[in-house]
């Protein structure tokens, strides 16, 4: 096995640098993974321009990288579920399945979940990582490695839509036309959803959601009129949206998913913006608004593969740019400045590992 280890390490705010590591020693029931593709997300950028996302923040150097495909180098002993050469792609957080959450089937909130690149725990942006065996998926022969890093975020938009109660016939509105709501349009898609509205402050963006499925979109601009926007809803869609899921996290995009909702119905956020908001929650409650929250994801990993596998989604077009493990630098800036929308991380040269029907 090549020695080299290559990993992009954050060392404190804007100090992102790319080191040799050691390559990590396996337990029994991990596999040691040769990295293939590694998204950049949005808390990626967050962490590196800010040295914190939410409440997690960091105070240690920290290997970047949750959004991931890899192939298994070396397996535990007791890891039956996997074998060396196995392409996989890889559910980042990892729970201490005893506690009541994770009995429960809630193992995203567990207390303790180990998640990658969430400070102190390193990420897999480097040429070897390991990871639990059974937190990691087998990739069908005709999935690409770049799907199999792009189940990450997919599976925050179905956990979304399952957690909005997204079904056939539904109309559903989505706030933000960034990775996270276009992940959340193809899913509610997939879900069965009859009509989606997704609104955004790019036309870029609102272009890219229409060639993915959008019914309609809406462009709002930081002078719109709320009530005004609230009736172009309603308008476009032909009635009151039964879910509106919040992919923004800005007050705006919140007040907005409340008002719009229909009386009985649902509005999910899924955006981490301000930790205080000032919102029409008397209207709400009258109305009976739901409003849910999201954290993550939890037993979606394969649902998003199985759509992805079968054909539902097509993840393929959210990806914009391609750089080298060597390039990582160069890859942030971009995702910094939001040019397209996903970054794409190549620890291996692009395609080696994906079946030949994939010509990338």
């Amino acid at each position: 096995m090549a020695q080299d280890n290559l990993a992009a390490v954050l060392y404190k705010t804007k100090d992102l640098r790319l080191e040799q590591t050691p390559i990590p020693e396996i337990a029994d029931d991990e596999v040691l993974l040769r990295m293939d593709c590694i998204g950049i997300c949005g808390s990626d950028v967050h962490y590196w321009q800010s040295g914190s996302c939410g409440h997690f923040v960091l105070k240690e150097p920290m290997i970047m990288g949750h959004e991931a495909s890899g192939v298994v180098a070396k397996v535990g002993g007791k890891v039956k579920n996997l074998k060396v050469g196995d392409r996989v792609a890889i559910e980042p957080g990892v729970p201490c399945r005893y506690c009541e959450f994770c009995k429960t089937g809630r193992y995203h909130l567990c207390p303790d979940i180990q998640f990658c690149a969430t400070p102190p725990v390193h990420g897999n942006l480097v040429r070897y990582y390991k990871h639990a065996a059974d937190f990691c998926y087998k990739l069908p022969e005709h999935v690409s490695m770049e799907e199999g890093a792009l189940l990450e975020p997919l599976s925050v938009g179905v956990h979304a839509c399952r957690r909005g109660g997204v079904t056939a016939g539904q109309c559903v509105l989505v706030l933000g036309a960034g990775p996270i709501g276009l992940v959340t349009l193809l899913a509610a898609r997939a879900m069965g959803a009859s009509k989606i509205i997704i609104t955004d402050l790019l036309q870029a963006r609102l272009d890219t959601a229409k060639k993915l499925g959008a019914d309609h979109t809406l462009l709002v601009t930081k002078d719109s009129n709320e009530a005004e926007l609230v009736r172009k809803v309603h308008e476009l869609l032909g009635t009151h949206p039964d879910v509106s899921i919040d992919a923004s996290g800005a007050q705006s995009t919140v007040r907005l998913a409340l008002l719009a909702t229909k009386s009985g119905g649902v509005a999910v956020l899924v955006g981490m913006g301000s930790p205080e908001l000032t919102l029409p929650l008397a209207g709400a409650v009258a109305r009976e608004v739901d409003i849910r929250g999201i954290f993550r994801y939890v037993n979606e990993y394969p649902i998003a593969l199985a759509m992805v596998a079968s054909g539902q989604v097509d993840v393929k077009p959210l990806v914009t740019h391609h750089f080298s493990l060597e390039e990582s630098l160069e890859a942030y800036e971009v995702a910094r400045r939001g040019l397209g929308i996903k970054v794409m991380i190549h620890a291996q040269p692009r395609d080696a590992n994906n079946h030949a029907r994939f010509p990338y």
